[in-house]
Formats: structure tokens, C-alpha cells, sequence
């Protein structure tokens, strides 16, 4: 995936959220919540663009 479609991609989200927690009604937890959300979804986005879910998913915790 080419640098400037990940920028444009992170560009296009932090703009969209920053418009839903500036103009949108609602309660401060459920716009934590929701800015969560976002982070966790583009942070799991970049690992798999990248390639690093699937060797991220191989360490094993525990037994």
C-alpha cells in the first residue's frame, strides 16, 4: 500500500472524528468511547496494512 494512501486514509479518519466530537451531541463517555474505538480500528488497520497483524498473531501467551 503506497505512503500516501496511508496518509490520506489517517487524514480522512482524524478529520471525520474530530467533526463527529466537534458537532455531535453527546455525552463525554460515549465520545470516549467512540474515540476508542476509532484509535484501536486504525491502529489494527496500519498493523495489516503493513504486514505486521499475521506476525503479531504468532506469539502466544501462556502455555
Amino acid at each position: 500500500m503506497p505512503l500516501i494512501n496511508v496518509v490520506l486514509a489517517l487524514v480522512v479518519v482524524g478529520v471525520l472524528l474530530w467533526l463527529v466530537n466537534r458537532y455531535v451531541p453527546m455525552q463525554s463517555q460515549i465520545k470516549g468511547i467512540l474515540n476508542a474505538v476509532v484509535v484501536i480500528a486504525v491502529i489494527l488497520w496500519l498493523l495489516k496494512a503493513f504486514g505486521l497483524f499475521g506476525y503479531l498473531s504468532q506469539f502466544r501467551i501462556g502455555h
